[in-house]
């Protein structure tokens, strides 16, 4: 999927902007214009405090409240005509008017009047309002009384300078001392209660960690007693087999050791012609036979004595091939771990529940028989390894981004499309076999718009289906080379389309229209759509039905449709902090998904929970392919490599690098390229993946 420059792809789609965004602009200007209404509450009303005082004071019946009241709201004659506040150090004008010393000293440095009637004043003319300065200092004192905290009212007393006997001053510091003393106590106490909840509660923690921890070292003292049983038991059957292998090799050397009855000179049981048996030795032939039953009897001891070993013997030298499987599982012990204790937590509690006990037929439990598969395919392979390249571009056409690539039903062909315009299928078995520096397609189709996405018919060999960019979803014969329907309901770039596995005549469709489109191949029009409020970037069929869909969409949500109620989903799974470009199923119950926030993320669809979590490429805009089988899950990176993931750990299994064999390309920055593409042949480590560049590498899993 992408444009028709080399260096960059189609990018994938982001979510719109909510609805509600442009009422945004709405609700702030509202809200502008709502302030200045407040504002001039607020100065209404700071405005009319002070005039409102005399109506306070009205409303409270003596004298005292009237006062408080005037402490609390000053009357305006209280107020210095200029600074409009208390009046600080009154000082009184020949005229009879007050005013804060600082206030009339500055206002006569400028000016020789009186700011209030506008006589002729001087510095001279200023004397000292005690009056007033001793009721305002009463007023202040009675407004911190009542506003101020004891601490504040204790300051405010000290600094005014009142007079206070040491007697008074000694039965203070006694009150405070004995106030610190309780407070200090009552803190301690809080603290000590804290402390002990603490304590508790961490003593709880470590107690549940001690019995999980117990529990896991049963589960793993049970499993090793399991698998040491087992190995025994394989070790018995190599014995007995490598017995009957001997008994089989060497049968003439028992043959004589059990001579036939013609053989009679040799014999035993027979009396030799020069020595004639008679009654006068019948204990010689007693004392042979007696010796060969013991000799009989030891071999049949030796043998039992081999089948019944307790001790397998020391294992032989390790090959190359089991030391680096060791240190695979040394590399991802911690995932390792977490995937063996999960499963076996979970296999213990469904063992507690049923009171059953959950075991194979080689002893194991379902959770270690589990493990087991999972630690024996994840340590099996290390790397990637080419085995086939070939070029997807061709000279006339520059743009060689190939946007899927998909195998047919049988895993004998594969097809190809991009935004060369054209669907390309080859032959595996001859790019695999044949090299060749080009490899010509066995079919070709042109197509009037770059192409998205493939898919092939799960029945029919030669239906395959595209979708392109401007919308259109076209099914093909590969046989005729010829279209055989085209769908055009969808507005916008169409980005993915599915053929169900279980119905053959039908596919879905996703696009940039933000609409689910299902259609069927016996008719023109659409079966069913759906409209969803983000742009959908991948569609995919539940392998099990062709009820259920999965849907990735730019909003960064996985939709889980039940197509016979596509009305609303089924469930809508969250997690990705990105647009959603590709959603598989790698079973009808596990579904996988990849981001542009760099990671992928594996989901239940049957529980609606999420499982894991995989991080390790670099995926941010653009679409780099994913592709999933029973156990491992591809995917490209905008490092230009293909990442391989096992479902069961979170961190890369193997990675491999494109790097370009052409001298003119290796001298372009490879940061430029992208792996657009990936897909893994069916029940098979074998991989194909294509990138930006227009190569196609065949993989596979490697030792």
């Amino acid at each position: 999927m992408g444009d028709s420059s080399v260096a960059a792809g189609a990018l994938v789609p982001s979510a719109p902007k909510p609805d509600s965004a442009p009422s945004t602009g709405g609700d702030a200007q509202a809200q502008a214009q709502q302030h200045p209404a407040q504002a001039e509450d607020a100065g209404a009303a700071a405005s009319a405090s002070p005039s409102s005082s005399p109506e306070e004071g009205e409303g409270d019946g003596d004298g005292e409240g009237g006062g408080e009241a005037a402490a609390s709201a000053p009357d305006r004659e209280l107020l210095c005509p200029i600074c409009i506040t208390l009046i600080k150090d009154a000082f009184l004008t020949a005229c009879g008017h007050s005013f804060c010393y600082m206030c009339i000293v500055t206002h006569l440095t400028h000016k020789s009047n009186c700011p209030c009637c506008s006589n002729y004043l001087n510095k001279a003319q200023l004397y000292p309002n005690f009056l007033l300065d001793k009721v305002l200092k009463k007023m202040s004192a009675r407004q911190v009384a009542k506003t101020a905290s004891p601490i504040d009212q204790l300051r405010h007393v000290m600094q005014q300078g009142n007079d206070m006997s040491v007697k008074d001053l000694d039965s203070l510091m006694t009150l405070i001392a004995e106030k610190k003393r309780q407070m200090e106590q009552q803190e301690s106490e809080t603290n000590m209660q804290i402390l002990l909840v603490f304590l508790h509660c961490l003593r709880k923690q470590k107690l549940d960690e001690l019995n999980e921890i117990q529990t896991d070292l049963q589960y793993i003292k049970d499993d090793i007693s399991s698998v040491e049983r087992h190995r025994l038991d394989l070790y018995r059957a190599k014995e007995r087999y490598s017995m009957k292998l001997r008994m089989l090799l060497d049968e003439p050397a028992a043959s004589k050791m059990w001579p036939s009855p013609m053989d009679k000179p040799s014999s035993p049981f027979l009396p030799n012609s020069r020595a004639p048996l008679n009654a006068s030795s019948p204990g010689g032939l007693n004392n042979r036979k007696h010796d060969l039953r013991a000799q009989v009897s030891h071999q049949g001891y030796q043998r039992r004595d081999a089948l019944v070993c307790p001790d397998p013997p020391n294992p032989p030298i390790q090959s190359g091939n089991v030391i680096a499987r060791k240190r695979r599982v040394q590399a991802q012990f911690n995932e390792l771990q977490e995937y063996y204790l999960q499963r076996r937590r979970t296999g213990g509690q469904s063992r507690r529940q049923d009171d059953t006990v959950a075991m194979n037929r080689e002893g194991y439990h379902e959770g270690l028989e589990d493990f087991q598969s999972v630690l024996t395919t994840f340590t099996r392979y290390s790397r990637l390894r080419v085995i086939a390249e070939l070029r997807h571009g061709d000279l006339f056409h520059t743009a060689n981004i190939v946007s899927s690539i998909e195998f047919d039903r049988d895993d004998e062909l594969f097809a190809t499309a991009g935004v060369s315009k054209r669907i390309k299928v080859f032959g595996f078995s001859t790019v695999v076999n044949e090299p060749s520096d080009v490899h010509c397609p066995v079919v070709e189709m042109a197509t009037r718009s770059k192409l998205s996405c493939l898919s092939w018919n799960k029945y029919s060999k030669n239906i395959i289906a595209s979708s392109d960019y401007e919308g259109i979803v076209t099914v093909w014969d590969v046989q005729t080379r010829q279209s055989v329907m085209e769908y055009e309901e969808h507005e916008k770039r169409a980005w993915s389309v599915d053929f169900s596995r279980t119905e053959h005549s039908m596919l879905v469709s996703g696009s940039d229209d933000c609409k689910v489109k299902v259609w069927c191949t016996n008719q023109e029009a659409s079966a069913i759509n759906i409209d969803m409020k983000a742009n959908i970037c991948s569609v995919k069929y539940n392998p099990g039905s062709s009820y259920f869909v999965a849907v990735g969409s730019a909003d960064h949500h996985i939709h889980y449709f039940d197509l016979r109620n596509p009305s609303a989903p089924l469930h809508v799974f969250g997690g990705h902090k990105k647009a959603v470009s590709y959603v598989k199923f790698l079973s009808n119950n596990e579904l996988a998904s990849a981001s542009t926030d760099s990671t992928l993320r594996l989901w239940d669809v049957k529980d609606n929970c999420p499982v894991r979590t995989f991080r390790g490429h670099k995926n941010e805009k653009n679409f780099v392919g994913l592709s999933v089988n029973n156990e491992y899950i591809a995917c490209g990176s905008e490092t230009n490599e293909v990442f391989v993931y096992h479902k069961a750990i979170s961190k890369p299994a193997s990675s491999h690098r494109f790097v370009s064999s052409d001298l003119d390309d290796a001298e372009d920055d490879p940061g430029s390229y992208f792996i657009s593409a990936v897909c893994w042949k069916s029940d098979s480590p074998t991989m194909l993946t294509a990138n930006s560049q227009g190569t196609i590498k065949v993989l596979v899993l490697a030792p």
